[in-house]
């Protein structure tokens, strides 16, 4: 069977289970919307959180940043799993005890402003924004190759699957939609790493393939060192960015994952505490298969592509490029008319270029495995790209629903009138989510980086020291909030959408770029908010202590009904 056939039977058979485990799991009140009613198993809980965790970028766009950044691309890896690290063992039971599962709902309440609310509530929006842009795009990858269609159509079809789980199970639908979204994505990455690490390496785990020899004794990264020397690229294991930048890249990874709010609200969909800390555990251990196998997948696919195309005739080509090829994702220019694929670092001679995003869905193809493999890929990817989405769906609606109109503009609604609210909200997020999908700001894993600055700008500061200092209060919080917010939006947009004069990589300041500028920002919201504190009021007496209360993270609450 074609790949076609076998993507539509894999992508229909996984389409058809994420919408039955849906109505099955309705949510029939507010509680199984927004924490899926507090009783899911801790084991069910770090399966889904890995699956929430694991979006597009990690499945589709950090193996083919890495391909192509090689060293420097190692700060994503850094940078996700330390920053999950410091959520599940920092902050997450302390956020637990207090007892709230939204962010804003936490620093509205913490900092005692509605203000502050209001400001939490903007933040929240616009990282859950950005994030889901990135993953609407990685639908639409999918989509556009795998079953021919128009990269737009694939995602305005992935709206509506989304759409549909999120908006009728809420988290309740969303946490057992993921748990089978885990399986089905984790299969579809090991499966043909393992093929492949076999068939380059003669050794079936990848992780140790990566430092494995080829069949003629040449250790694979000493060959794709000499493969980009060639080609005038710089040494795939050595890196281009500086110190300070890749520093800060991690840095703003690593906060902005402690703060991101579809991440937080996992640790109210168990019972307690004991669980929520378990349940990090096995999150932990589901994504490090991934995470560990991602470097391998980078570099056999990168060895891979360089051998199948450079210096090679363009009409001897295998059938895989020009299925790519049509979907605009690999340009092919003979400047020299000699028919052959000049692949150089050399700008001005360099005929080919190969979108990033690709390098994980093309590697089976590329390596010439069998149809059913390729087409397990495409439906992993959807299901990464798809848990990612609902997961910060459900952010969205909630800032919505319970956040601003249940705590701001009409706090006598009804349980029904609320979850109406929250459906709603969904129904309109999904549609700008979308259109953020056909019109990105840049390929997945950068948008996601900026989601991640966006998070470590903005929330990460207010929850540490919301946490941690009871000097801490709202003009505090509130103030550098809205620096941290404004300072990352304003660099973002100056250099990545070319608002405010643009500029060039060598306009930068302080030469750091745009995915690590997040911790600048992160530094200024920090040093603001700790000023304004020492100089205003500070906190009333029932605030403080409430802060020394959940230092102390034993006999925590469940999350509040509301």
């Amino acid at each position: 069977m074609s790949i076609q056939i076998w993507t539509w039977i894999l992508v229909g058979i996984t389409f058809t289970l994420y919408i039955g485990i849906a109505i099955w799991t309705r949510a029939g009140s507010t509680k199984e919307f927004y924490v899926a009613g507090g009783g899911v198993s801790p084991l069910a809980n770090g399966l889904a959180t890995a699956a929430d965790w694991m979006s597009a970028a990690s499945f589709i766009s950090m193996a083919g940043l890495i391909s192509f950044s090689g060293y420097d691309g190692s700060v994503y890896l850094m940078g996700w799993t330390g920053g999950y690290v410091l959520l599940a063992l920092l902050l997450a039971p302390y956020l637990r005890k207090f007892g709230k599962f939204t962010v804003p709902d936490f620093i509205g309440d913490r900092y005692y402003s509605n203000v502050a609310r209001s400001v939490a509530i903007f933040c929240a929006l616009l990282v859950s924004f950005t994030y889901v842009a990135g993953q609407m795009r990685g639908v639409g990858l999918v989509f556009s190759r795998f079953l021919e269609v128009d990269i737009n159509t694939g995602v305005i079809f992935g709206m509506v699957i989304v759409l549909f789980y999120a908006v009728l199970g809420g988290m309740k639908g969303i946490t057992y939609t993921q748990v089978a979204q885990y399986c089905v994505l984790i299969f579809a990455f090991m499966v043909p790493a393992i093929f492949i690490s076999i068939q380059m390496t003669g050794n079936p785990i990848p992780q140790l393939g990566f430092g494995g020899a080829d069949e003629n004794g040449v250790y694979l990264l000493d060959k794709l060192d000499g493969l980009h020397k060639e080609l005038g690229f710089a040494a795939y294991t050595s890196g281009s960015k500086t110190t300070l930048d890749v520093f800060l890249i991690t840095a703003a990874l690593m906060a902005g994952t402690a703060g991101l709010p579809h991440v937080i609200v996992r640790f109210f969909t168990v019972k307690k505490v004991s669980d929520a800390r378990k349940s990090a555990g096995w999150a932990l251990l589901f994504i490090a298969i991934l995470y560990t196998t991602a470097p391998a997948i980078s570099l056999f696919s990168r060895t891979n592509l360089i051998e199948t195309v450079s210096n090679k005739e363009y009409a001897g080509l295998p059938e895989w490029f020009s299925n790519w090829e049509k979907t605009g994702l690999i340009v092919f220019d003979d400047k020299n008319m000699d028919g052959k694929v000049q692949y150089l670092a050399d700008a001005g001679k360099n005929e080919l270029i190969v979108d990033k995003d690709i390098m994980v869905l093309a590697n089976p193809e590329i390596a010439g495995l069998p149809n059913w493999v390729i087409a397990l890929v495409a439906a992993g990817a959807l299901a990464a790209a798809l848990s990612t989405a609902a997961g910060l769906l459900l952010v969205i609606s909630a800032s919505v629903s319970h956040d601003l109109i249940k705590k701001m503009v009409n706090p006598n609604i009804s349980e029904k009138g609320e979850l109406i609210a929250a459906r709603l909200s969904a129904v309109v997020a999904v549609c700008v989510a979308g259109y953020f999908g056909i019109n990105p700001p840049d390929f997945v894993a950068a948008t996601v980086a900026l989601a991640f600055g966006l998070a470590a700008a903005s929330f990460f500061p207010a929850i540490v020291l919301g946490i941690f200092s009871k000097r801490m209060n709202k003009e505090g919080a509130i103030l550098g909030m809205a620096v941290g917010i404004l300072l990352m939006l304003f660099y973002m947009m100056k250099f990545k959408f070319d608002w405010f004069g643009g500029g060039t990589k060598e306009d930068w300041w302080f030469g750091v770029s745009p995915e690590g500028f997040g911790t600048v920002a992160m530094i200024a919201n920090f040093i603001i908010s700790i000023l304004v504190s020492r100089f205003t009021p500070p906190p009333p007496k029932e605030v403080q202590e409430i802060v020394e209360n959940i230092r102390i993270p034993s006999g925590a609450n469940e999350a509040q009904s509301h």
